[in-house]
């Protein structure tokens, strides 16, 4: 009896502890780093105090460390340190942008959900001296949270005291009831830029470039229908974003200068993005909204010719593209930079690569390495015959040969050989360099320059890296599908206004363990879905 008793009590102790621990580890991963895996999507309360029609505007729902500790948690042991410092750097390079110091003024009491929007104020030379003021330095509105009721307080008026005590002019006045208080300051050794602040209901602090950006602010606030909080259409569409710790949403005349985007071609669109952080990857999920984009149709990639046309792909691919129908996509002013870019290759590829993409109505993959390019389409999608009066004023000359028993088309261009001697004549010697080849394997047209990839077609071809950064995508019928591996991915970012940026305020590039990235684009029911990968995985 009494040792049934003991069982019992072994029982209990056990069932206890197992319930504890569980209890500690949903604590951890919900409160702890690795919870932003999994963060839910909402509008914090600074998008109360921006417009709707705001060109830029971005909400960060994390305080500045959990950034920090997600990184030195899902980094390698060997660059912990490397990726934790790296992620402060961006940190406190962004808050410096706005002439603040993070680790002095704000890591004391920063809690999470930061704002930041960029503001259009075209009526700016009547808004009074501080906007004027700031023209150069562009309209924006920061909104921070604190953890406490006397934080935020207590920054604003070791803030405004540190630069009165260093000859700052301070202007205090009353708007909508709210205490203004407006003035130029700076980190020490940066110019002075200007700056104004406000709290809302002690815990909200408001920082913006010049009174009259805040003035805006308060505005909107007071009107539902002004500002994104209340915006019924921004909620719908963060339900379909799902998770994320990061939130942007740009409209048009945003695009050119905040995203590093042709906004002439993206009149009356509208942008909502979330960043997630994946292990130690990041994931994006977009929402590009068009006027009219309700009567435009754009086709699915059929996944049996996806399949076929990934299975050709050279497995030492650096660059690897699915197309679905990219003759069409071309005419979409907005889609055409993308699909040019997919499709580009490198330098002296040949005149073929883009009068196949301009021709190709159908599934196309692109893919280039080392060994070469290489496209592959449905065997009449093109045909033959539709590329021969374009390839022809090119000047290439087709002919028949077999490699390996295969039939196979190339293209030659006669031209002088002016490193050669001359024949007895006089007259230069010609050669006929090889500038395409066509074959058809399996129902599928291979297209190409070098035959060492014709040769190695139809052999063992395991997944490769490219291919699972499109399967982790997850966007299988997305008819622009684009994975790249760490080369040509870095040089595409540092391409890429905004990512330039980032590494300026980071202090150093944030590329360097970057292995590769991937994205795909298909249409929604309001516009056209965007998902990105960049992957910052072990190398394969």
């Amino acid at each position: 009896m009494k040792a049934r008793s003991f069982l019992a009590v072994v029982l209990a102790l056990g069932l206890l502890a197992l319930s504890l621990g569980a209890v500690g580890w949903w604590l951890v991963w919900q409160r702890g780093p690795l919870g932003l895996q999994h963060h839910p999507l909402s509008l914090p309360r600074a998008a109360r105090f921006v417009p709707r029609q705001a060109p830029l505007s971005l909400y960060v729902l994390s305080d500045g460390e959990q950034p920090v500790a997600y990184a030195r948690a899902v980094a390698p042991a060997r660059s912990r340190r490397q990726a934790a410092e790296a992620i402060e750097r961006l940190r406190d390079g962004a808050f410096a942008a706005a002439g603040l110091d993070y680790r002095n003024e704000l890591a004391a009491w920063l809690a999470p959900d930061i704002g930041l929007a960029l503001f259009d104020l075209p009526d700016a030379g009547s808004a009074g001296s501080m906007v004027r003021s700031d023209q150069d330095n562009g309209h924006w509105l920061l909104a921070l949270r604190s953890r406490d009721g006397d934080g935020a307080r207590r920054f604003v008026q070791r803030f405004w005291q540190t630069r009165s005590l260093a000859g700052t002019d301070l202007q205090v006045s009353s708007y909508r009831g709210m205490g203004l208080i407006s003035g130029r300051g700076a980190l020490l050794g940066r110019p002075s830029v200007p700056l104004a602040t406000a709290l809302v209901d002690d815990d909200l602090l408001l920082i913006a470039s010049g009174r009259g950006v805040l003035e805006q602010a308060l505005d909107v606030s007071q009107v539902d229908e002004l500002n994104q909080a209340a915006d019924p259409a921004l909620q719908q569409r963060l339900a379909g974003l799902g998770d994320g710790v990061a939130l942007l949403v740009a409209h048009a005349q945003g695009f050119g200068g905040g995203l590093g985007l042709p906004s002439a071609s993206a009149a009356g669109a509208e942008l909502v993005a979330s960043v997630r952080p994946d292990g130690p990857s990041l994931r994006v999920e977009a929402l590009l909204q068009r006027p009219g984009d309700g009567d435009q149709a754009t086709a699915a990639l059929p996944m049996a010719e996806r399949r076929s046309l990934l299975a050709i792909a050279p497995g030492s691919s650096d660059r690897l593209g699915l197309l679905h129908d990219p003759a069409g996509l071309l005419g979409d002013p907005l889609l055409r930079p993308l699909v040019e870019r997919v499709a580009a290759l490198m330098p002296g590829a040949g005149p073929l690569p883009p009068l196949l993409v301009a021709a190709a109505d159908g599934p196309l993959l692109v893919a280039e390495g080392p060994a070469g390019w290489l496209m592959a389409t449905p065997a009449d999608h093109p045909t033959p015959q539709a590329l021969e009066a374009p390839l022809a004023a090119a000047g290439l000359i087709p002919a028949p040969l077999e490699v390996e028993g295969r039939a196979v088309t190339v293209w030659t261009r006669l031209e002088a050989d002016r490193s050669a001697r001359q024949d007895r004549s006089g007259v230069d010697r010609l050669q006929a360099p090889l500038e395409a080849w066509r074959s058809d394997l399996d129902g599928i047209a291979l297209w190409g320059r070098s035959l060492a990839l014709l040769e190695g077609a139809g052999g063992a071809r395991g997944a490769q890296r490219r291919e699972r950064q499109l399967e982790g995508l997850e966007a299988g019928s997305a008819p622009i599908q684009w994975s790249l591996a760490a080369a040509p991915a870095r040089d595409l970012l540092r391409q890429w206004l905004p990512w330039r940026r980032l590494a300026t305020l980071a202090g150093g590039p944030l590329d360097g363990e970057l292995r590769g990235l991937a994205v795909a684009l298909e249409p929604a029911a309001d516009g056209l879905r965007m998902r990105g990968w960049l992957d910052y995985g072990a190398a394969a």
